[in-house]
């Protein structure tokens, strides 16, 4: 698991307490690509009761908000799958 990787795990774990947490380092599906680095793209399945009750683009909003910092030095993309 890589260091970013690690980090959107703790937030996410210790901000939601998620029933449910899955973090993937895809990075390397994006080699060349503009924007594309080790840790860059990320997918996050996620199951949490405090989500639940969200529209779908607030829940996207609410991980971007726990996530902003990373999101601003060094995630590149951000895929999200609510389940």
């Amino acid at each position: 698991m890589s260091t970013l990787q690690q980090i959107i795990t703790e937030k996410l774990n210790r901000e939601l307490s998620p029933e449910h947490l899955s973090v993937h380092n895809d990075s390397h599906k994006h080699a060349g690509h503009t924007g594309a680095g080790t840790e860059t793209h990320f997918r996050i399945e996620i199951k949490a009761s405090s989500l639940n009750t969200l529209t779908r683009i607030a829940a996207h909003q609410r991980v971007y908000a726990i996530l902003a910092l990373e999101m601003e030095n060094g995630i590149h993309a951000l895929q999200i799958i609510l389940i």
